[in-house]
C-alpha cells in the first residue's frame, strides 16, 4: 500500500488557509516595507508639490501633486484591502491568496504600474516645460521636477524588474531541486525493489535446493 511522503502534521498545516497568507515572510516584509516607502514618498512628494501651488506654477503643481497623492492612495488601498480580506477570511482560493497577500503577484505589478505612471507624469511635465516654457523660473522648476519624477519612476520600474527576475530564477532553482529529489527518490525506490526482488529470488532458490536435497 502506497503512503504519502509528507507527514500527517505537514498535510494538516498545508491545508490551513490562514497560513497561506504568511508564506515566505521575508518577501512579504520586503514588499510591505517597499509599499510603505512608496506611500510616504509619493504622499510627501505630492503634498510638497501642492504646497507651492501659487502664482504661475499653480496649474502644473496642482496636477502633479494630485497625481502623486492619488498614486499613494492606490498603494495604500491595496495594502488595506489585503489586510481586510485576510481578517475577514473570505477568500479560500490559494491562487487568489498568492496574488493578494503582501509579497504576492499583485504587489510587483502595482509597483511597476506606479513607476510607469510617475515616468509618464514626468515626461508630460518635461514636454510642457520644453514646449511652453520661456526659460523663466517656473520653467526651471518644471524641468527639475520632471527630471526627478522620471528618475524616480525609472528607478522603481528597474527595481521591480530586478526583483521579478530574482524571484523567477529562485523558483526555477527550487523546481530543479524538487525534480532532482524526485529522481533520487525514484532511483532509491527502484534500488530497494531490486534488492528485495533479489533477496526473494535467493530465498526461493534456497528453498528449491533444500526441497531437491530432501527428495
Amino acid at each position: 500500500m502506497q503512503t504519502s511522503s509528507h507527514p500527517p502534521h505537514a498535510v494538516v498545516l498545508e491545508d490551513q488557509v490562514e497560513l497561506w497568507w504568511s508564506r515566505d515572510p521575508r518577501r512579504s516584509l520586503l514588499c510591505y516595507c517597499t509599499s510603505v516607502g512608496l506611500v510616504l514618498g509619493l504622499g510627501l512628494g505630492g503634498v510638497g508639490v501642492l504646497s507651492g501651488a501659487t502664482g504661475a506654477s499653480g496649474e502644473w503643481r496642482l496636477g502633479v501633486g494630485a497625481t502623486l497623492c492619488l498614486l499613494a492612495l492606490v498603494v495604500l488601498l491595496k495594502q488595506l484591502l489585503s489586510s481586510a480580506v485576510q481578517d475577514m477570511n473570505c477568500v479560500r482560493s490559494r491562487r487568489r491568496i498568492d496574488q493578494l497577500r503582501s509579497g504576492g503577484g499583485a504587489d510587483p505589478a502595482l509597483m511597476a504600474a506606479v513607476g510607469v505612471a510617475v515616468v509618464i507624469c514626468g515626461t508630460a511635465l518635461l514636454l510642457v516645460a520644453t514646449v511652453g516654457g520661456g526659460g523663466g523660473h517656473n520653467s526651471r522648476e518644471m524641468l527639475a521636477s520632471s527630471l526627478v519624477l522620471m528618475g524616480a519612476g525609472v528607478a522603481t520600474v528597474t527595481a521591480v524588474g530586478g526583483y521579478s527576475v530574482f524571484i523567477y530564477l529562485k523558483r526555477r532553482r527550487e523546481q530543479r531541486r524538487r525534480m532532482m529529489m524526485m529522481r533520487r527518490r525514484r532511483t532509491n525506490r527502484a534500488r530497494r525493489m531490486f534488492s528485495i526482488s533479489g533477496q526473494m529470488n535467493s530465498a526461493s532458490r534456497a528453498a528449491s535446493s533444500s526441497r531437491t536435497s530432501l527428495i
